[in-house]
């Protein structure tokens, strides 16, 4: 392989798709031996990974600047026409669940792709297509608009990262500009947001009218492959939270607000843990992934080997500029077997959580799609995924000396009381995300009050210090998984709760956790959200008392760290 700088992009020819793609089904129906049906999944699978990677490649790009022309047209080209394979997908779909050989091709290859791909033949339909074109058409414009709002701010151009970076700032005041500036940004385009959204909603609902399910949220949970819970498990893992969490956050909160020296904690105090100043990394983005790689190699053969991999072929782009898509993502370029880190490093210990985060992620890609015999098979559901990025953060908590020197502590102590008081907003925001969806019909100034509402049913201690725009709901607009990527959320509490259980495992028995989770990772998504949990020795998010049994060491070691 390449450095990614220099592999050639090709815009695919869609014609030439659909024929291998028709080309492949056929094949399927034909099959007299268990080797034919085998070679055209094959030929399927080779299809689609060469598109993925083109496509990828393109997104990756684009990503990196927004203003670019030329990778702009292709993602343009990209949302118009990928709709379009939705006929030759079906039927390649159809193919593979109807073939004689489907017993013992479950046998080798289990059952999960079959599940799966039963799931992705219900959404797979005619009718949708002019929707989901819509769909990519209003979520590039969505991106677009978010990167394009910068401001200055004490001098510098700053982007909505680059002001999170001032909200950390000692200085109180400081503090309190940078977060009026950043609602500031989110105030002035949220007028354009709400319509977007608006549009988002309507053409999403339609889209799971015309294909008969009985609202959008359905529909959101079969394309996200949610086969082993319902909205039934999450409102009461939802509940778990509520009963359990939360009254550890205030207390949290509270002791946050006298270690600062407050009568008041704010929102823009909040990021803030403690009166000198967060813990932040002590070398330059390229001398940190030199730590990096160092860490990897003592942790283990198999992550120094990953993080080799990612050096050689320039698999990362780190640093915040301009016209820079928000946020952070692990992508992958099946083709090359590849994984590839996007994010935006503003100067704070959030850089070093990318490179714990993301490549916990791109380690599982690096892994799976070395030991399973298909791509298809490679990446699991996103509550199993998060998993993977998670507690890599926690299996990399021996070496945050070498990023943070004399404030390792610190650093552990402030990414583990994060990782708590967080879950109570992620699991916010899939509420909200299933209040809207079963009442599509309110508007922009009800959907702010729901979201307030539910701010102080979860997050009691919020306090925005008068800011009308936060005040009145508009906090809302500032999550990018509500308009890209709906019902993406909660997966990061379900997954967070998970890596308390295995962090609880690491104090007693290192290896024996890191063997737990090299299975887990190594299966990616061969098997079902509830089978690999099992795999991993992990309990169900779901089952009662499970909240309380994975947050029970974490709470112990919170009280350890402030002794």
């Amino acid at each position: 392989m390449k450095k990614f700088s220099e592999l050639a992009y090709e815009r695919p020819n869609f014609s030439e798709i659909k024929k291998s793609l028709k080309d492949a089904s056929c094949a399927l129906e034909d099959a007299r031996s268990l080797e034919q049906a085998k070679a055209a999944l094959m030929l399927a699978e080779k299809t689609i990974c060469s598109l993925e990677t083109q496509y990828t490649t393109a997104y990756i790009r684009n990503t990196g600047n927004t203003a670019d022309p030329f990778y702009e047209a292709e993602i343009e080209f990209f949302d118009k026409n990928l709709p379009t394979l939705m006929s030759s997908q079906k039927k390649f779909t159809e193919a593979m669940l109807g073939s004689m050989y489907r017993p013992e091709l479950e046998q080798e290859l289990g059952s999960q792709l079959f599940d799966t791909a039963e799931a992705d033949e219900m959404l797979q339909s005619k009718k949708i297509v002019l929707d989901l074109v819509n769909e990519n058409t209003l979520k590039t414009r969505y991106n677009k608009v978010a990167a394009s709002c910068k401001t200055d701010f004490m001098g510098e151009e700053c982007n909505f990262y680059g002001l999170l970076r001032h909200m950390e700032n000692p200085d109180r005041g400081v503090r309190k500009k940078a977060f009026e500036a950043w609602a500031g940004l989110y105030e002035g385009v949220s007028e354009e947001l709400d319509k977007l959204f608006d549009q988002l909603t309507a053409v999403r609902v339609r889209m799971a009218k015309k294909l008969g399910l009985e609202n959008y949220t359905r529909y959101g949970y079969l394309a996200m492959h949610r086969l082993d819970y319902d909205p039934e498990d999450v409102a009461a893992f939802r509940q778990q939270v509520v009963e359990v969490i939360v009254p550890l956050c205030v207390k949290l909160r509270d002791n946050q607000r006298q270690r600062l020296g407050l009568d008041k904690l704010c929102y823009y105090d909040e990021t803030l843990s403690f009166p000198e100043g967060n813990p932040r990394p002590n070398a330059s983005p390229e001398r940190m992934l030199s730590y990096a790689q160092e860490m990897y190699h003592a942790l283990s053969p198999q992550t120094g080997e990953f993080f080799d991999f990612m050096l050689e072929h320039e698999l990362f782009d780190l640093v915040t500029r301009p016209n820079k898509h928000l946020g952070g993502y692990c992508t992958g370029l099946p083709d090359y077997k590849a994984p590839f880190v996007f994010s935006n490093f503003n100067g704070t210990s959030a850089d070093v959580d990318v490179l714990t985060h993301e490549c916990g992620h791109a380690f599982q890609y690096y892994l799976s799609s070395r030991n399973l015999p298909m791509q298809m098979l490679c990446t699991s559901t996103s509550e199993i995924n998060e998993i993977h990025s998670m507690a890599m953060e926690f299996f990399t908590y021996p070496w945050m000396n070498r990023f943070f020197g004399a404030d390792a502590a610190k650093y552990r102590f402030a990414h583990m009381c994060d990782a708590l008081t967080t879950i109570p907003y992620l699991v916010c925001v899939d509420e909200f995300q299933h209040i809207i969806y079963a009442n599509p019909e309110i508007d922009a100034a009800q959907r702010r009050g729901v979201w307030r509402e539910l701010e102080r049913k979860y997050m009691p201690w919020r306090d925005y210090d008068g800011n009308a725009f936060l005040e009145g709901g508009g906090f809302w607009m500032q999550k990018q998984h509500i308009f890209l990527y709906p019902f993406y959320y909660i997966d990061y509490a379900l997954a967070q709760v998970c890596t308390f259980e295995l962090c609880g495992r690491m104090k007693t028995d290192f290896k024996g956790a890191w063997q737990d989770y090299l299975r887990l990772c190594g299966a990616g998504g061969s098997k079902g959200y509830r089978e690999l949990l099992s795999l991993a020795n992990l309990t169900c998010p779901f089952d009662k008392g499970a909240v309380l049994k994975a947050v029970t060491p974490i709470v112990k070691e919170i009280a350890s760290f402030n002794a």
